[in-house]
């Protein structure tokens, strides 16, 4: 049976771990070869004995635009071309207040969260022109949407990768490629854990805390976990999705959809809280 992505190349940043992880093992389940740029180097050789001749490791630092050519370099030169880019690598600052932001730390968040998908964008063009098209892909994230979800960097960041997909998707387009975002709810990965200044091995076994408790508190009683984003990213990839271009897809569990009380009926109502002389039940009704 044919995979969706059988033939197609694809380069994703931040590919050693996580939703990198996850969709790197997906494409090539799907037919994709995959170049996998990330600067973890020992999980990334461990990755290329993985898959063999499928997968290439390329130690790339999406702040560096030198890195970002290089790895789309590696997927023409090895590979013979580029059909899809997955801009996934990310970071993230601690909470903390507007008042307490330091402008190093706002820089290199838009750096690698903004700065770096625009940059692939612009390597990843020619190639796909030679290929007659293709498709990038964006991460972004419920922090981008609505406030409470991230730090205000990071939310402030994933904002404009939401807007920078929709106006890229505006140039691109009409020369037939596609620029999409993936905004992500809870998902199981270290990115938590380094939102809390911990460091990389901490950050990882706090992954499996989120797995544990996510599912309490949203919709979807399920946690959310890499492959819920990689299911995303390859229908965006395939051509199953050649008439979308320039939105976002949430995958969120649903955790976005409305106060607790949504779809929790023995969680607190607004509407409730606001009237309580109406009572629980007229509140619901």
């Amino acid at each position: 049976m044919a995979g969706r992505l059988d033939g197609k190349v694809a380069v994703i940043t931040g590919g050693v771990s996580g939703i990198g992880l996850g969709t790197v093992e997906l494409f090539v389940a799907e037919g994709a070869r995959v170049v996998a740029a990330d600067i973890q180097d020992e999980k990334g050789r461990m990755l290329e004995r993985r898959f063999g001749g499928a997968v290439r490791y390329a130690r790339s630092d999406v702040t560096v635009e030198g890195d970002i050519a290089g790895a789309l370099g590696l997927a023409n030169s090895e590979f013979g071309g580029l059909d899809i880019l997955f801009n996934n690598a990310g970071i993230s600052d601690m909470m903390r207040d507007v008042t307490e932001i330091q402008p190093e730390t706002w820089s290199w968040i838009f750096d690698v969260l903004v700065r770096g998908p625009a940059l692939g964008m612009k390597h990843a063009t020619p190639l796909m022109l030679a290929r007659g098209g293709g498709s990038i892909i964006n991460t972004a994230s419920i922090a981008g949407l609505q406030a409470g979800w991230g730090p205000i960097a990071y939310s402030s960041a994933k904002a404009a990768v939401i807007h920078l997909s929709r106006c890229a998707a505006a140039q691109l387009s009409p020369q037939k490629i596609r620029v999409n975002a993936i905004c992500p709810g809870l998902i199981a990965t270290s990115i938590f854990g380094a939102s809390l200044g911990l460091p990389r091995e901490v950050a990882d076994q706090m992954a499996a805390r989120v797995a544990e408790h996510g599912a309490k508190v949203q919709p979807v009683p399920k946690a959310g976990v890499p492959e819920d984003i990689a299911k995303a990213a390859l229908y965006l990839a395939s051509d199953d999705s050649e008439f979308v271009t320039g939105t976002h897809i949430v995958v969120d569990g649903g955790i976005t959809v409305g106060s607790r009380h949504s779809w929790d009926q023995s969680g607190p109502s607004p509407f409730a809280a606001l009237f309580p002389e109406l009572g629980a039940d007229a509140a619901a009704d």
